[in-house]
């Protein structure tokens, strides 16, 4: 195969005008066996894990338990992996990060300075996310343009140059009507909180309800100003 950044282009160009759910069929048989997704299991990635699972019950689902999660959100691991029957794999951070972690900043000093909150974002979430794409060639997450400010530029393919992979964004010409239109009419379990004035859902401490005609992802990290408001996860040429 071409190195994956010089055909990051044609790809992208070939696909950003199909379905998402033709996106996923091209590449679960392309990538199957060395692809994931990634779920966080808010409303787009409950989306994509109803398409997955309809494509490819045995594609590796997985997500990220930083240990400061909302009960809403295990619940909504809990009967996801009901409907669909299958078991999503979790990956956590390393103990011994997380109690040194703590020690040097206190249990809530993310609060304090940006610095002090994309340390605790590297410990729970990047390193733990390295570890789920080890040797993957392909991730699929539910990156959507409407989002946030530091979104607008995404790609239904793209070359993640942070973990040297492909990264497909389907939902990525999505609205919010779209989403939830999808999830009425597929009947599919998606967290409570999203009720109670939760758009996008993070780790509990970090995440807020927002107030009508706010901006989707204002409510998390909400004391930051919102271009920082990345975990790493989806910032290019972040170096890890």
């Amino acid at each position: 195969m071409e190195n994956i950044a010089q055909i990051d282009e044609i790809y992208d160009n070939r696909f950003q005008n199909l379905d998402p759910k033709e996106i996923l069929n091209h590449f679960l048989e392309e990538f199957k066996g060395n692809i994931a997704l990634a779920t966080s299991f808010g409303a787009e990635d409950q989306v994509l894990t109803h398409m997955v699972c309809s494509i490819d019950p045995k594609c590796e689902i997985f997500t990220l338990d930083t240990g400061r999660l909302p009960e809403e959100t295990y619940r909504v691991w809990e009967r996801t992996e009901r409907r669909y029957g299958i078991k999503i794999v979790p990956y956590y951070p390393e103990r011994e990060a997380v109690e040194e972690l703590v020690l040097k900043q206190g249990i809530n000093g993310f609060y304090e300075s940006i610095e002090k909150r994309k340390e605790c974002c590297r410990v729970r979430k990047i390193e733990p996310l390295k570890r789920a794409l080890k040797d993957k060639r392909a991730w699929i997450t539910g990156l959507r343009r409407e989002q946030s400010v530091t979104r607008v530029e995404a790609k239904a393919i793209e070359h993640d140059e942070t973990f040297g992979l492909l990264k497909l964004n389907p939902l990525f010409g999505w609205s919010t009507e779209d989403v939830w239109a999808y999830i009425k009419a597929h009947n599919i379990p998606y967290n409570e909180l999203h009720e109670k004035g939760y758009p996008s859902i993070g780790c509990e401490p970090c995440t807020r309800a927002v107030k009508e005609g706010e901006d989707i992802r204002s409510g998390r990290w909400w004391w930051e100003s919102p271009e920082h408001k990345e975990c790493g996860l989806h910032i290019k040429k972040e170096k890890i």
